[in-house]
C-alpha cells in the first residue's frame, strides 16, 4: 500500500501522534420529518442519558415533567418523549403550537421566554444554541404574521413545550458531544393543520418559511411531518444536508413522533459516529511506460534512480504486449511538482519511447516516522494512525536489515523487538 512519504524524523520521546481525533457527527434521516419531540427522543434513543438531561432543564425554572417511553411506529420501536405541564389537559400534545401576536392568554412572548434562557442555570453552549433556535423560529412566525418579532407570541402550554424541547436538543448535541450535524432533505406531508387561528395549510406557514433553502421532497402523506419548532431546530443545527456522510457508526436512535395513520412510520432516524479523520487527502502523479527490451537485472538500478529522485513508490508488473512479447508496466507514483524529472529518468534508463501521465485523487492515512533504541541500535519505527484511530507500527526494513546483520540475530527478532518499543513508547 501507497503511503507516501513519511513526515519528518522525530524522536521516540516527543509525545506528539499523527492524526486527529475524530469528529462526532450527527446524521438526521428525515424520512418522515422533524419535530422537536422527535429530535430529543432521537438523542435519547441515541445514548443520552434522561437523569442528565432532567437535572440539566431543571435549570430553566420552568415547571414540568417528562415521560419517555417506548412506542411502536409502524414496524419501528422508537422512543417518545411527552412534556406534561401541570394543569393541563393530559391529552395535549404540542406537534401544533404554532406562534401568534397579542397578548393571549397566559402565554410567553418571545423576549419573555429569552429572558427564560438567558437567566437560566445552562451550559453556555447550551444556551446559545437555545436562543439561536428560538430566534430563527422568532423570526418566522413574524414574517407570516405580519408583526415584529416583539410581538410573536406562544401560548402557555406551547411556549413550554418549546422552551424544553429546543432546550433538550441544545442539551442533547452538548451532552453527547456532536461537532458536526448532517440531514437528508426533509419529506413534508400534504393537507391541513388545526391550529390556534383555525385550519392552515401543510406545510405550515412558519414551516416552510423556515425550510427556506433547505432541500425537502414529498412525503405524500396528509399530515404534518415538520413543526415550526422542528423546522427551527433543523435549521440552526444542521450544517450541511444530503445522503448520510462517509463516517463509522457507533450509534443509532429513533425518536417517534405521534401516532399517524398510514404505512410511513412518524419516526426521526438520528445516526451517531465518528469521521475518518485521519484519511487525508492529496493529488498525485501518476507515470506509466510499457517496456519489453530492458534487462531485468536492470530494473533495480533505475527504480533506485527513480526513488532516490522523489518517486512516492514505482512498481512493475508482468504484461503481455503486442506480438506477443513478454514485458514489464512500470509505474511511478509522484508528486506533479516531480513528475517532469522522472519521465526524463523513465526516458534515459529504460529506453521507452513515451511515458503516460495523468493525475489521481489520493486518500492517504496519517503517519509520521519515530526513531527507538533497541538492544541491536537504532531503529526507524513508522506509525500510521488508522481510520478506527488506533495506531500500528512498522519497523523500517532497512534499518532492522543492517542492525540484524550487525548483530548477528534473526531479521524477525530486529522487527519484533523495534515495534513493541515503539508501542510501549506510545503508551
Amino acid at each position: 500500500m501507497d503511503l507516501g512519504p513519511p513526515m519528518p524524523r522525530r524522536l521516540s520521546t516527543d509525545s506528539e501522534v499523527p492524526g486527529k481525533p475524530p469528529q462526532k457527527i450527527l446524521h438526521l434521516d428525515l424520512f418522515s420529518g422533524i419535530a422537536g419531540n422527535m429530535f430529543a427522543s432521537a438523542l435519547l434513543d441515541l445514548g443520552l442519558s434522561q437523569k442528565e438531561l432532567e437535572a440539566d432543564l431543571a435549570g430553566l425554572g420552568v415547571e414540568h415533567e417528562l415521560e419517555v417511553t417506548r412506542v411502536e411506529r409502524g414496524a419501528l420501536s422508537a422512543r417518545y418523549l411527552h412534556v406534561r405541564v401541570p394543569g393541563v389537559d393530559p391529552g395535549h400534545h404540542h406537534d401544533h403550537h404554532h406562534g401568534s401576536h397579542g397578548e393571549g392568554a397566559g402565554g410567553r412572548h418571545y423576549r419573555e421566554i429569552c429572558e427564560v434562557l438567558e437567566s437560566a442555570e445552562l451550559r453556555e453552549p447550551v444556551r446559545r444554541r437555545a436562543l439561536a433556535i428560538f430566534s430563527a423560529l422568532a423570526e418566522a412566525e413574524a414574517k407570516i404574521h405580519g408583526v415584529t418579532i416583539d410581538q410573536v407570541h406562544f401560548h402557555e402550554v406551547g411556549a413550554v413545550d418549546a422552551i424544553v424541547d429546543v432546550t433538550a436538543a441544545a442539551i442533547g448535541l452538548d451532552r453527547l458531544g456532536v461537532d458536526r450535524v448532517t440531514a437528508s432533505p426533509v419529506a413534508l406531508g400534504e393537507g391541513q393543520v388545526e391550529t390556534a387561528h383555525g385550519l392552515l395549510p401543510l406545510p405550515a406557514p412558519a414551516t416552510l418559511e423556515l425550510l427556506k433553502g433547505i432541500p425537502t421532497v414529498p412525503g405524500h402523506v396528509q399530515w404534518e411531518t415538520v413543526t415550526p419548532t422542528g423546522a427551527a431546530i433543523l435549521r440552526t443545527i444542521a450544517d450541511d444536508f444530503g445522503a448520510m456522510p462517509a463516517m463509522t457508526v457507533d450509534a443509532v436512535g429513533l425518536g417517534a413522533g405521534n401516532e399517524r395513520k398510514g404505512a410511513l412510520p412518524n419516526v426521526l432516524r438520528a445516526v451517531l459516529g465518528h469521521s475518518n479523520e485521519n484519511l487525508g487527502a492529496d493529488r498525485i502523479s501518476a507515470l506509466e511506460a510499457n517496456i519489453d527490451d530492458l534487462n531485468p537485472e536492470h530494473f533495480d538500478y533505475v527504480m533506485d534512480r527513480l526513488l532516490d529522485a522523489g518517486a512516492l513508490d514505482v512498481s512493475l508488473q508482468h504484461i503481455q504486449m503486442k506480438k506477443n512479447r513478454p514485458g514489464f508496466l512500470v509505474r511511478v507514483l509522484a508528486t506533479p511538482s516531480d513528475a517532469r524529472l522522472l519521465a526524463d529518468i523513465l526516458f534515459a534508463e529504460s529506453g521507452t519511447l513515451g511515458v503516460r501521465m495523468q493525475e489521481w485523487e489520493r486518500w492517504i492515512l496519517a503517519r509520521d516516522v519515530v526513531e527507538v533504541e533497541t538492544p541491536h541500535g537504532a531503529i526507524r519505527v513508522k506509525r500510521v494512525r488508522g481510520i478506527d484511530g488506533e495506531l500500528s507500527f512498522s519497523a523500517e526494513y532497512d534499518d532492522c536489515k543492517q542492525a540484524a546483520l550487525k548483530s548477528a540475530v534473526p531479521l524477525r527478532e530486529v522487527v519484533a523487538s523495534a515495534e513493541a518499543m515503539a508501542r510501549d513508547s506510545h503508551s
